[in-house]
Parts: structure tokens; C-alpha cells; sequence
């Protein structure tokens, strides 16, 4: 028989549901309630009618939302970029070869050593309040070491990508053909057991739009679903072929033209944006209040990889989308949770409604907007990961 417990004296619960509480996107409910049964949630509504059950928390005028939906990560690696990144701040030239360094350091690692550096991010991720994640391979580049990089992924998520298409490696750098012949060929049927999704980096010096075209289109044949890494260095074709090939999403979306924007807008794959690639390299912010306007459904990540982005930090990402990319709280909170939870096509996450899995955070904090409002605190308090308490450390 599994246990039940309702948490009350919520000072506002976020349930992402319009129909409840405000009647705006984020459903607020003030002096909430919301009740947990198994790993489900069964209710949520006012504090003076919660039901009775097995377990009480008094949240004491916190606030409660939904945990965290980072659409998009790159957790499989091993090595270090500090040198990389240092120099990039310290306006420095930098010529130790950028992904290629963990690529060469990915492939020298066991699997154990993989593994426990995947569960070290998740674990970090979990205590700030990130319940569901998806994570890439793209650092091993051969048949063996993508293979090996999303089996150990999907014994923590089902949410994994398989983007043996993020750069020509260099043993192949004199004919990217071959590279994506095996991409598309032997890599993809050794790596398409473990995936729910094909990716690519459709970027000027990594992958073209026709190169994309045939990787995306393989891994359909396979029963992956596509996602893209599109126009985040420069223009290009990655936006207009996601919405084409029915992508979950298009991520990054750093340089857009109106014709992108409109696409995005009409179709229904997501706009991820993934402002900590934007922090760590002093690109241009991507314009989240455009795609907004437009209709475009937004989600927001943390792109965490040792070169460009390294955070696992949602609430890091929040506050800078409502710094530099002209979100408002309620939009940025709403595009880390429920719009992380369209990016993976996923409605039983990324809200607090009966029937949804009970992944919540408790903040230390009477409202959601103190997630902008305090940048930098810890503010994240408790995490309940479907039904279970989560004690951060």
C-alpha cells in the first residue's frame, strides 16, 4: 500500500493548469494545499479543504512548484575545460581544441568513471530543484563509445538523446561523408536501442542543413524522434528543418529571422533557450520576449557541458532569462517546467495536477518570482522526486 501525504499552509502552489487557482498559465492557488498518493499527485486546491492522510508537512507561507524540466544536457563526459574557459574571460586566444578535448578525454574514460560523473551532476541538478532530465552523448564519436555513453544514460533517464551528430571527429576531419555515413549507418543502429531521440548540431564547422537532413531523417527511420541544435553561432537552415521534420525541439535559437520566428510559432516544436551557453561565452542573449509574442511555446534549460555552459542550475538560468532575455518570472518559471515538459513531449510532468508524477520543490521563499528576485541563493529548499522526499545535502 503506498503512503499518502498532503503538504499545506502553502503561501502559493504553481500547478501550471489555467483552469485552477489565478486562471493564469501558472494556475497559482494562495494558501494552498496539494496532496500526494504513491508517486502521483491526487489533489491540490485551497489549504482549509485539504483531505486527510497518512503524512502532514506544513510548508509554513513557503512556496511550492513544480520540479524542474532540463529538455536538454550534456552529461556524459569526462576531462576539464577550465584552462578553455579562463582564457575565453580573460580575452585570450585558446587553441587546445574545444569539444575535441572531451572528446579525446571521454573516450580515454572507463565506464565507471562516466557513470559517477553523470550521477554527480544529477545529484547537484536534483538539490536545485531539477526532477526530470534529458542528457546527449556526442563526446565518444565512435560506434563503441556513443553506444556505452547512452547506456549508462538511460539507467537514470528515459529522456535520452543520441547526437553522434555533434561535430566530425578528427579522425574522419578529411572525409565528413564517411562520418556521416557511419552516423547514420552502424552508429545509429548500435546507439538506437538506448534513445528516444536523434540530434544534430546544424551549425556552420559541424553538421549542414543536408547533412542534418540525412542524420534527422535515419534516426526517424529508427523511431527516434528529432531534436535540433539550431541557429545558435549563426543563421541557418536548423530552425525551418526542425519545424519541417516534426523536431520535439529547436534548441538554442540564437539567431533568428522573422520567417524562423513565424515557423516556430505555426508548428508545434519548441523554442529551447539555453542562456548559460550565452553566460559562459559572451554571445548575444537570444531574444525569448520575440518568440514570445509570436505564440511560440518556449522552454528554458541549462545546456550543462564542460566547454559552453557549464550549470546545472535552473534557477541560475531563470534569473538570467529575466535579466537578459526579457522574460517575466511567471514566463521564465513556466518555460523551466511545463515548457521543458513540451520540449519532451511529456504531460504527466512539469505540473501539480491530479494524475501528474509528484515531482515538486519547496522553496524558502513566499514566491516563485524569488527565484529571479534573490539570484545566487539557494533557495530550494526540499524536493519530493515522484512522491519520494529528496534531502539535499
Amino acid at each position: 500500500m503506498s503512503s499518502s501525504t498532503v503538504i499545506t499552509n502553502i503561501a502559493t502552489l504553481v500547478t501550471n493548469d489555467p483552469s485552477l487557482g489565478d486562471n493564469s498559465p501558472l494556475g497559482l492557488i494562495q494558501d494552498a494545499a496539494v496532496a500526494i498518493e504513491g508517486d502521483r499527485i491526487v489533489w491540490t486546491g485551497e489549504s482549509s479543504k485539504a483531505p486527510a492522510t497518512d503524512n502532514h508537512l506544513d510548508a509554513a507561507g513557503r512556496a511550492v512548484i513544480p520540479g524542474f524540466v532540463d529538455s536538454h544536457s550534456h552529461l556524459l563526459f569526462a576531462g576539464d575545460r577550465t584552462q578553455e574557459f579562463n582564457a575565453r574571460m580573460s580575452g585570450r586566444p585558446y587553441t587546445a581544441g574545444g569539444i575535441r578535448t572531451t572528446v579525446a578525454a571521454t573516450r580515454a574514460a572507463t565506464d565507471g568513471e562516466l557513470e559517477r560523473n553523470l550521477t554527480r551532476y544529477l545529484s547537484e541538478a536534483l538539490r536545485q530543484g531539477t526532477t526530470t532530465f534529458e542528457t546527449k552523448s556526442g563526446y565518444g564519436l565512435t560506434v563503441e563509445d556513443e553506444a556505452r555513453a547512452l547506456r549508462i544514460a538511460a539507467a537514470h533517464t528515459d529522456e535520452v538523446t543520441y547526437l553522434g551528430a555533434h561535430i566530425v571527429p578528427p579522425d574522419h576531419a578529411d572525409d565528413p561523408a564517411a562520418y556521416v555515413a557511419l552516423v547514420t549507418g552502424e552508429m545509429l543502429d548500435a546507439c538506437a536501442p538506448y534513445a528516444r531521440w536523434v540530434d544534430v548540431f546544424c551549425e556552420r564547422g559541424a553538421f549542414d542543413g543536408d547533412q542534418a537532413r540525412a542524420i534527422l531523417t535515419a534516426g526517424k527511420a529508427k523511431g527516434l524522434t528529432p531534436r535540433v541544435h539550431a541557429n545558435q553561432l549563426s543563421h541557418g537552415p536548423g530552425v525551418q528543418l526542425a519545424v519541417e521534420l516534426g523536431a520535439a525541439s529547436a534548441d538554442h535559437c540564437t539567431h533568428l529571422t522573422d520567417a524562423d520566428i513565424d515557423a516556430l510559432a505555426q508548428g508545434d516544436t519548441v523554442a529551447t533557450l539555453l542562456p548559460g551557453a550565452e553566460f559562459s561565452t559572451r554571445a548575444a542573449w537570444p531574444d525569448a520576449r520575440r518568440l514570445l509574442d509570436a505564440g511560440a511555446t518556449v522552454a528554458l534549460s541549462t545546456d550543462c557541458n564542460p566547454g559552453s555552459s557549464f550549470t546545472s542550475s535552473v534557477p541560475f538560468c531563470i534569473a538570467l532569462a529575466v535579466r537578459d532575455m526579457r522574460m517575466t518570472p511567471d514566463e521564465a518559471l513556466w518555460s523551466a517546467t511545463a515548457g521543458g515538459a513540451a520540449a519532451l513531449r511529456r504531460t504527466d510532468i512539469g505540473r501539480l495536477t491530479p494524475g501528474a508524477y509528484a515531482d515538486l520543490a519547496l522553496l524558502d521563499a513566499p514566491s516563485h518570482v524569488h527565484l529571479a528576485y534573490r539570484p545566487g541563493v539557494p533557495l530550494v529548499s526540499r524536493v519530493w522526486r515522484r512522491g519520494t522526499p529528496v534531502t539535499p545535502n
